[in-house]
């Protein structure tokens, strides 16, 4: 099956882009990810981790 699918793909002209594309794309994910996760207030990050305590307090006074 492997070997019907690596001879597949060598016949397709042009194909060989498509695994640096993605790797490109991934790439740039986690670059702006990480860039992000060092940017972002402390205050906000605090307040997103406090969201699901919360709401199940809130859930429990019901």
């Amino acid at each position: 099956m492997l070997k019907f699918v690596k001879n597949h793909m060598e016949s397709i002209t042009g194909i060989e882009i498509y695994p640096m594309i993605s790797l490109l794309i991934f790439f740039i994910f986690f670059v702006i990810l990480f860039w992000w996760v060092f940017t972002a207030k402390k205050e906000y990050i605090e307040t997103v981790s406090n969201i699901p305590l919360d709401n199940n307090l809130n859930q429990e006074k019901s």
